[in-house]
């Protein structure tokens, strides 16, 4: 069960400053002791709360919410057609799998869930996803189509262009794409894409889109990150207090198209794109097929969406999975 959120105690220190206990209890009808256990529980979702004697609690830096209203303002009319669902959660075990469960209760294409902190966020090989609360984009897309997994082959591929575009489209540039699904900057994981189907071999099925981006990722929370990170705010310094809503309407209007028009568009459409965008290519790199330890240079991406990698005797040889990491000095 994902930890509940006081709401009104966030309200009253969203602003960064220092607010005594006395005047928390006082503004929320609570004792300074329960104060104190909700400032704790804040604490334990990733959120700075720092204490000073005489001065009371404050965060360590200004925090504002995600806004179903403000990303609708935001939103190109043609995504607002498509959009069927917009749900904004406080905290949520999993946006994928929240959307998995509601795709199996029959919900419509176009189902977006977002929240503010996952306790139980998934990346690549059910790996951990660091989610702390009110940072980051925590979004996840359900997608129907008609002809089975088969073809949306290559779809996680897309989607990385997609997000690429929507950073573009915002000023940020520079971003690359690492096979077979993350979005990097100089070798450091800015986010990644992770995409989870359900449906018969040859007949409908549905698609959750899941997707997370780092925008600041506190000092805290990264400590349990076991790869090199980065977030937005280290690449363009920093951001307005509404920003993440901002990116968030960028996404969903980069991502709609590409997501609803994928099985009749295929990966031909975005392979050149893709090409360009490509973090690994005349990389030295090592791939973990299993475990099974793969050195070489990558060398680009078929047509199908596989990895080419020339291995150390010269062999050109595809991969259709498997872990990719930078060979550092």
């Amino acid at each position: 069960m994902a930890q509940q959120v006081h709401k009104p105690l966030i309200s009253l220190i969203s602003d960064g400053k220092f607010h005594s206990g006395t005047e928390l209890a006082a503004g929320l009808g609570l004792s300074r002791s329960a104060v104190w256990k909700h400032l704790q529980g804040l604490t334990a979702l990733g959120l700075d709360v720092k204490a000073v004697p005489g001065k009371g609690y404050r965060l360590g830096r200004p925090l504002h919410l995600l806004s179903k209203t403000e990303i609708l303002a935001n939103l190109a009319p043609p995504s607002a057609s498509r959009l069927a669902v917009l749900d904004i959660h406080d905290t949520i075990a999993s946006t994928n799998a929240h959307l998995m469960e509601r795709g199996l209760q029959s919900a419509a294409s176009g189902h977006i869930c977002l929240a503010e902190y996952q306790s139980a966020g998934r990346g690549r090989r059910g790996r951990r996803w660091i989610s702390p609360f009110g940072h980051n984009v925590y979004l996840s897309l359900l997608w129907r189509y008609p002809d089975g997994p088969a073809s949306i082959a290559g779809l996680s591929l897309a989607v990385g262009v997609a997000v690429i575009r929507a950073l573009n489209a915002l000023g940020i540039h520079d971003v690359m794409l690492k096979w077979p699904n993350d979005i990097y900057w100089q070798q450091h994981k800015l986010g990644g894409v992770l995409i989870d189907v359900s449906g018969e071999t040859g007949g409908p099925c549905f698609a959750v889109i899941g997707l997370g981006l780092n925008v600041y990722m506190p000092q805290q929370s990264a400590k349990a990150i076991d790869q090199p990170w980065v977030d937005l705010e280290t690449i363009v310094g920093a951001l307005p207090p509404t920003f993440r809503n901002r990116l968030l309407a960028a996404i969903i209007d980069a991502l709609l198209p590409v997501v609803a028009d994928f099985d009749a568009a295929n990966l031909q459409d975005y392979l050149p794109e893709w090409r360009q965008l490509d973090a690994l290519k005349g990389k030295p790199v090592i791939l973990m097929a299993g475990n099974q330890p793969f050195e070489g240079i990558a060398t680009g991406i078929d047509d199908v969406g596989m990895l080419l990698m020339t291995l150390a005797d010269g062999t050109l040889r595809p991969f259709a999975s498997g872990d990719v990491t930078f060979q550092r000095p």
